[in-house]
């Protein structure tokens, strides 16, 4: 029950961060007022781009989120059980270790997704 907190907790925690983040970039743009003389559909246009904005990092921080929270259960399992294996054989340790480094590379997966939505 512990790990399930943590796990949601460390979640929200990646979640609230890149929201500081999406809105501290959102804020250092300058504000230009729309003239008049524009069109409605410009006006719509950059409406829907500043929402969109908005979306990209929310997409980005869950990527990393799930990401990463499933990396962590993936590595706590792989890593106790090649490290079972290893006590009881030695020379299995090259043959587990890989595994290990497999599952630590959901994370990376994650970090790449997220940011090829904020470049995109």
């Amino acid at each position: 029950m512990n790990k399930k907190i943590f796990a949601l907790l460390a979640a929200l925690l990646c979640f609230s961060t890149f929201s500081v983040f999406a809105q501290s970039s959102d804020d250092a743009e300058p504000k230009t007022e729309v003239a008049a003389v524009q069109q409605t559909s410009v006006e719509e246009t950059e409406t829907s781009e500043k929402s969109s904005s908005g979306l990209k990092y929310i997409a980005a921080a869950l990527a990393v989120c799930v990401a990463c929270l499933a990396g962590g259960m993936a590595v706590g399992k792989i890593g106790a059980a090649a490290m079972g294996a290893m006590s009881e054989n030695p020379e299995l340790s090259g043959k587990a270790l890989p595994f290990v480094g497999l599952a630590e590379g959901i994370c990376l997966w994650g970090f790449l997704v997220a940011l090829l939505i904020i470049i995109l």
